[in-house]
């Protein structure tokens, strides 16, 4: 019999009527010959799965979350199934799995089992904002959240700045939407003021809004950032 394929297949980015303009016709495919699914949220997968037009009932369908508190020692378990000749595929909660999210582990138990992973095309928040940003794309490193606690946020924001300039590489970072006008101060306050700043906000949304700019030229018009999905980008040219 031959083994099924671990498929990581990419989610939305938004709630979107037309889906199928992020998404080839051979996701559509793959997702309805996909029999079980390791996910980060179930609601989102589920709805995910009907707005791609899965033909099989979703009760049908098994589906295991990955979240936080997830049994990792579970996963071994659900790759029975490939060994039984079915596919299973991973979908976060927003874009590519095993990017900024929990899929990477499971990837990398598919490779210690020696079972083909099969990277599917979709929308990237962070590919999408480099390609915006007019910076560096030979280049670049994304290093996921600052910290919270505030002194140290400004320690990094410093060390990112600084290392963009002695490697001339793009730093790409992300936060919690509550906490983008705060980090957005803090980047202001304390990087130079002809460091380069690109701000990706709602990317695919209709309000959409991409701007590079120097912190010098961000100060005089401050954008807002609450509760918006946000890549943050710096570079110094």
């Amino acid at each position: 019999m031959n083994r099924g394929k671990l498929y990581l297949i990419p989610s939305l980015l938004c709630e979107t009527e037309t889906p199928y303009q992020f998404f080839s016709q051979h996701i559509k495919e793959v997702i309805n010959n996909t029999d079980e699914y390791i996910v980060e949220d179930l609601k989102h997968a589920r709805r995910f799965l009907k707005q791609m037009g899965i033909e099989k009932p979703l009760m049908q369908i098994a589906m295991h979350e990955m979240g936080k508190h997830a049994d990792k020692t579970a996963y071994f378990g659900y790759f029975k199934s490939i060994e039984a000749g079915k596919n299973i595929g991973v979908i976060s909660e927003a874009g590519c799995p095993g990017v900024a999210d929990p899929g990477a582990e499971i990837v990398s138990l598919a490779h210690s089992k020696n079972i083909e992973v099969v990277p599917l095309i979709g929308p990237s928040s962070l590919l999408l904002a480099l390609m915006a940003s007019g910076f560096n794309g030979q280049s670049f490193a994304f290093v996921g959240y600052l910290p919270i606690d505030k002194t140290e946020r400004i320690k990094r924001i410093k060390y990112l700045e600084q290392t963009a300039d002695k490697n001339s590489q793009t730093q790409l970072f992300i936060e919690t939407p509550f906490r983008n006008n705060q980090v957005l101060k803090d980047i202001l306050d304390n990087c130079k003021s002809d460091t380069y700043l690109s701000i990706a906000a709602d990317i695919t949304m209709p309000t959409q809004f991409i701007k590079t700019k120097s912190i010098k030229d961000w100060k005089k018009e401050i954008p807002e950032l609450h509760k918006r999905p946000c890549v943050f980008s710096i570079y110094v040219k």
